[in-house]
């Protein structure tokens, strides 16, 4: 299935930005040669010739001040790593829970905070536990990986690729080489799906084939990637599941985070801010309405404010002398993300948060693109009307219409 229609569908999917890998082939100069360069990859992989090249490591700064490791494969890598994320979608798609939301079509981080919340409003769940698995992408355990792949695919020569892929040079930033023993690139184009896989048998299978059939009340797992959160009607099965997970984890080479991990008494019954759980970027917590009855909300975390404000500090910092449409154009697309995720009901105060913190970062930075000081506010604010940065209120982003089922426990879209 590694055609050449295979490799020209990957191509087209390939993010024609990206980093460029150690071979320091771009995307512009391979496709100059599209054609022949794409038969000649797939003469290599039939006639078993091919072989990937090393990974280059890179670094990008994380909002705690530490660096998060990324791996950059070589562009001819990218390709046949998309055309094998293809098939391995196919074949495991139907395996997959209702519960996974990451790197699935149709499915987003955005429907897996929304399940979250529509299962915990009117769901019976009363205790939450709260997971974090401690470097994942780092601690995937290579010969359990190719076990699990094993169980849906016979062909030696794919297990083959993906095991070149696992075991590939990593070339650190000081010139230094290493083959890993363990992990998965983040960074790689083959490590989504080859995670959803990974965790699909260490954690879903596990939760819905061993441990709900033995539980006493209802139950919920909803995952997205290594972020998950499992909800309980009953505190012992809360308290079982607490207990065997870091066994469970460790099983396969992994383990909890001690710091973010936490069994939580999250209830209508008990509504207050201080019992909040935090999942894919938000605080969730029970308030009371205007009526007096119990309703679950959600608001952006603060922690992740304080990402965003650093990531938006420094892209303004690096992008302040580009001209101002250009400028203008780039950060409203940012903005507008932003809204679709976050402007939800009951979050309009982080929101417009969100917003304040836009307006003041950028009128702290385009007053450096020189030695003078270019805008006084007054000016500034013209300058604003100009360059129709979207408001909370008048954000006017599509969103997708969700219906929410209530299926075996878990709501999904449909």
């Amino acid at each position: 299935m590694l055609d050449l229609a295979a490799l020209a569908k990957a191509w087209r999917r390939l993010n024609k930005k990206a980093s460029a890998g150690v071979d320091r082939v771009t995307a512009q100069a391979y496709g100059e040669n599209l054609l022949s360069n794409l038969i000649e990859l797939e003469q290599k992989l039939k006639t078993k010739r091919y072989r990937c090249k090393a990974v280059r490591r890179s670094f990008i700064p994380k909002s705690n001040g530490k660096q998060r490791p990324l791996g950059i494969p070589a562009l001819e890598d990218k390709i046949v790593q998309q055309a094998v994320c293809d098939i391995l979608s196919s074949i495991f798609e139907g395996d997959f829970s209702d519960s996974s939301f990451a790197y699935r079509e149709g499915r987003g981080a955005g429907d897996a905070a929304q399940s979250l919340s529509a299962n915990l409003q009117w769901g019976p769940f009363g205790y939450v536990v709260e997971a974090d698995i401690q470097g994942f992408f780092d601690h995937v355990d290579h010969d359990w990986m190719m076990r699990m792949l094993e169980q849906r695919i016979d062909d030696k020569t794919l297990l083959g690729l993906i095991k070149q892929w696992l075991k590939a040079p990593v070339i650190e930033v000081d010139g230094s080489s290493h083959r890993p023993e363990k992990g998965t690139p983040q960074g790689g184009v083959i490590s989504p799906i080859l995670a959803n896989i990974y965790l699909h048998y260490v954690l879903d299978h596990w939760f819905e084939r061993k441990i709900r059939p033995k539980l006493k009340a209802r139950s919920l797992l909803i995952r997205y990637a290594d972020d998950y959160i499992l909800a309980f009607q009953n505190h012992r099965d809360a308290r079982a599941l607490y207990g065997s997970l870091p066994a469970r984890l460790k099983k396969f080479g992994l383990s909890v985070a001690p710091e973010k991990t936490a069994l939580t008494r999250f209830s209508r019954f008990r509504p207050s801010m201080r019992r909040r759980i935090k999942f894919l970027g938000f605080e969730y917590y029970w308030w009371k309405d205007q009526e007096g009855r119990a309703r679950l909300m959600r608001r952006t975390a603060r922690s992740k404010l304080k990402e965003l404000r650093q990531v938006l500090k420094l892209w303004l910092r690096q992008n302040r002398n580009r001209p101002l449409p250009v400028l203008a154009a780039e950060l409203r697309v940012k903005m507008l993300g932003h809204y679709r995720y976050f402007a939800v009901k009951g979050n309009g105060q982080s929101v417009g948060r969100y917003y304040t913190m836009v307006i003041e970062l950028l009128f702290k930075w385009l007053n450096r693109r020189s030695q003078r000081r270019s805008y006084n506010w007054t000016g500034f604010l013209q300058l604003l009307q100009l360059m129709r940065l979207p408001k909370p209120a008048t954000a006017t982003a599509a969103k997708k219409r969700v219906f929410w089922l209530f299926e075996k426990g878990v709501a999904v879209a449909r």
